[in-house]
């Protein structure tokens, strides 16, 4: 059997400092035995191989379910640093020292929490892959082919958000500072790892209720998002070449996966199989349902909601239909959703339970989709109050107990909330969509816009009339920008979708008035202590 490696090449290639092995390891859903990898014997010295790479990998897609599932690190840094969403305190709720509020006003450190596990987790990605793809572990070609993609992920997500790639080879010295990558050369290296995960992983179709794992198309689906910020990366303009490949990198998911647009929004977020869903993550899809109902919400399912999460008025202001009512059947668009104003019929429909409170209606049927506003309903259409006894009435605007614009002291009420995946369908479902097609039709659009061959009009238009909104005359970058807002909120692409398109530095809502037109926010801080541990890092601009 093979001898185990040696935890300081975590330990240094991470550079977690002084952190113990348990907060080392408590950042992933890993559950980590004493013959791990990451567990030493006593005479190592050095790392000489993985000895169970199929069950290493496990472990590593297994981490993912933490890493995406969560409402804070990846995903807040994703979307609560964007127009998309804000989490203001109300009383003591969601007060967290301010940890929330400084991501919506571009107020972070290099000590957040948030941007210091996330530094953590992708980098223990890639470098777990790493060692699976190390010669000393002689993975076999399925294990290789997931490691190519998992190395590449890891690698992508620490470009994107910080803009430096620290690396190592798992048998080199522990007592060397990993080498960082950066710009072209973090691109290459990526989109090799991907072309070879094209290569060696399977073709999981469409329908087949097997995307649990990623197979060609999914990697396919990373290379284009890759190429299609290519240039942001490497500091360049949009290269044509690059954009006819994302072209033909989607046209190959529709033709050799079988994937394709599919009618009936909502659906597509159920644990349900269909045509859009490259790639699902087993991970509870609860936090993305309670985070902003209010504690009333449905309480006979999960005792309610933590009344956080909201969205901007001008988000919402994206959809089509009246601003001041979203009410079922006030003639706005399927992807804004509706309020229902009492529950549904219980029908037996799968996926579905009887009420307890209310027999003969589904459970939780009185939670609406999309975006809520305006009077909330019990399941028998009694209208709601909030713990006071007011109307539970979601509003467009941030107001303290002065009226003044805020994001603190607000009551319990304030915020239009978002509702992708609905509780009626089961609280805490494991199935968190994660690639899906239409957000790579949309990257063909964008392609198309930026150079590439086809008609950018034509393509945007398929989607909408498939939606349901009203087909454009023609697009520009806003048009395209804001149809990836209303196609994919919540799908953690609105950080990404922003920076690309040159408004991630404009101002919002609440955002803090000093950082509107801040570049360096475009990159997130290196963590302080990782900083000290490798020389080969320079702290990004503005920190």
């Amino acid at each position: 059997m093979k001898q185990k490696s040696n935890l300081m090449n975590i330990v240094r290639y991470c550079m977690v400092g002084a952190l113990s092995v348990s907060t080392i390891l408590s950042c992933t859903d890993l559950e980590i035995e004493p013959t791990d990898s990451l567990f030493p014997d006593a005479n190592t010295v050095g790392f000489q191989g993985i000895s169970d790479p199929a069950s290493f990998i496990d472990g590593l897609y297994g981490s993912l379910n933490g890493y995406l599932g969560d409402q804070a690190n990846t995903y807040a840094l994703s979307e609560v640093t964007t127009d998309a969403a804000l989490i203001p305190t109300r009383g003591a709720d969601w007060g967290d020292n301010g940890l929330w509020r400084q991501l919506h006003q571009h107020e972070w450190t290099p000590s957040h929490a948030f941007v210091e596990t996330v530094w953590q987790q992708w980098n223990t990605l890639h470098f777990g892959a790493a060692q699976v793809l190390s010669d000393l572990t002689g993975a076999g070609a399925q294990e290789q082919a997931d490691a190519y993609f998992l190395r590449a992920m890891g690698m992508w997500y620490i470009l994107d958000n910080y803009g430096q790639v620290p690396v190592r080879d798992p048998a080199g010295s522990v007592f060397e500072n990993p080498e960082v990558l950066s710009g072209a050369a973090a691109v290459a290296q990526i989109v090799s790892d991907l072309n070879a995960a094209i290569s060696g992983l399977p073709e999981i179709g469409a329908q087949s209720g097997g995307n649990v794992r990623p197979g060609k198309s999914a990697a396919r689906y990373l290379l284009a998002k890759v190429l299609l910020n290519k240039h942001v990366y490497e500091g360049t303009s949009p290269d044509s070449g690059d954009m006819n490949q994302v072209i033909s990198l989607v046209d190959e998911i529709k033709t050799s996966g079988g994937y394709d647009l599919q009618a009936g929004y909502f659906d597509l977020f159920r644990d349900t199989a269909d045509n859009e869903t490259i790639w699902y993550i087993p991970t509870a899809v609860g936090n993305r349902i309670w985070n902003g109902l209010h504690y009333n919400s449905a309480p006979e399912i999960a005792g309610g909601g933590w009344n956080g999460f909201s969205t901007l008025s001008e988000y919402y202001d994206l959809f089509e239909g009246d601003a001041n009512i979203n009410e079922v059947g006030s003639g706005q668009e399927e992807r804004r959703g509706f309020v229902p104003t009492a529950g549904e019929p219980f029908t037996g429909e799968a996926g579905t339970e009887e009420s307890g409170n209310f027999p003969g209606f589904v459970k939780g049927s009185n939670i609406g989709f999309g975006f809520l506003v305006g009077q909330q309903y019990e399941i028998d259409g009694t209208p709601l109050n909030d713990r006071g006894g007011n109307p539970l009435t979601f509003k467009r605007d941030f107001l303290d107990g002065d009226g003044n614009v805020s994001l603190i002291n607000n009551d319990e009420t304030t915020g239009i909330r978002v509702m992708k995946y609905n509780p009626r369908y089961g609280g805490f479902t494991g199935h968190l969509v994660y690639f899906r097609y239409s957000d790579a039709h949309l990257m063909k659009a964008e392609a198309q816009l930026r150079g590439g061959a086809g008609d950018a009009t034509a393509t945007v238009n398929e989607l909408r009339l498939i939606r349901g909104a009203a087909p454009l005359g023609g697009v520009t970058e806003q048009d395209i920008l804001d149809e990836r807002g209303r196609e994919l909120y919540t799908e953690f692409w609105r950080r990404n979708d922003m920076i690309r398109f040159g408004q991630f530095t404009r101002g919002w809502e609440l955002k803090a008035d000093n950082q509107i037109g801040n570049t360096d926010r475009n990159l997130y801080p290196i963590p302080a202590s990782q900083i000290i541990l490798n020389p080969n890092l320079t702290q990004n601009p503005g920190y």
